[in-house]
């Protein structure tokens, strides 16, 4: 991160945080057990076929990647992927604070998205979003929020890509920016937060 950043890291993740709690008046719906999500409209033939389909090997009694950790949600890595190029990738199972140290080279008005991988386990979990806000000379400058939906748990990695966006392009876009991103779901359990980086260049080798 560049050292005219100002704005101390945890300002970043409250505001974050402060942002969801205004977001809406949306009321999500309780959460369902892998069983009680079955038992619903079990009369329907065709519906229970398809939840079972859904849910696969997680109606035989939880799924569990790594008996280690007890969380449902592990989020392995944030990708930045930029057609035709390698995809740019963040680590995100280590030191959380050595994040900043790497920061991402982003030509100027390239097309971009950004991919989280992620394992679900034990047990379902509701209304995963994806949270990022950007900052520049610690001055709030984006933010977007990503709905990413609702995952069974699964011993495979699964992951969600968001739509594509341009990075800022000319003079004044050009420079060092900051990134606080918060994985969180409907009932705001907070599944991880992680601070980054990225520089705006005019071009790749600058």
């Amino acid at each position: 991160m560049a050292d005219n950043m100002s704005d101390p890291a945890g300002d970043r993740v409250d505001a974050v945080e402060e942002d969801l709690e205004v977001e809406s008046n949306y009321k999500p719906p309780p959460e369902k057990t892998i069983e009680q999500i079955l038992e619903a409209d079990k009369e329907d033939e065709s519906l229970r076929k398809y939840k079972e389909t859904l849910l696969g090997d997680a109606k035989a009694g939880g799924i569990i990647v790594d008996p280690s950790d007890p969380r449902k949600v592990i989020v392995k890595k944030l990708a930045l992927c930029v057609a035709d190029r390698p995809d740019m990738e963040l680590d995100l199972t280590g030191d959380l604070t050595q994040l900043k140290k790497q920061t991402f080279v982003i030509k100027e008005g390239v097309s971009y998205k950004i991919r989280i991988d992620f394992i679900v386990q034990r047990e379902i979990v509701h209304g995963l979003k994806y949270v990022q806000r950007t900052y520049r000379l610690g001055m709030p400058v984006d933010k977007m929020t990503h709905m990413v939906g609702s995952y069974p748990p699964k011993m495979e990695i699964q992951s969600y890509t968001t739509p594509a966006e341009d990075a800022p392009a000319g003079a004044l876009a050009r420079g060092s920016y900051s990134v606080s991103s918060l994985f969180t779901d409907d009932d705001k359990h907070e599944h991880l937060k992680w601070e980054w980086s990225f520089e705006i260049k005019k071009d790749w080798k600058e």
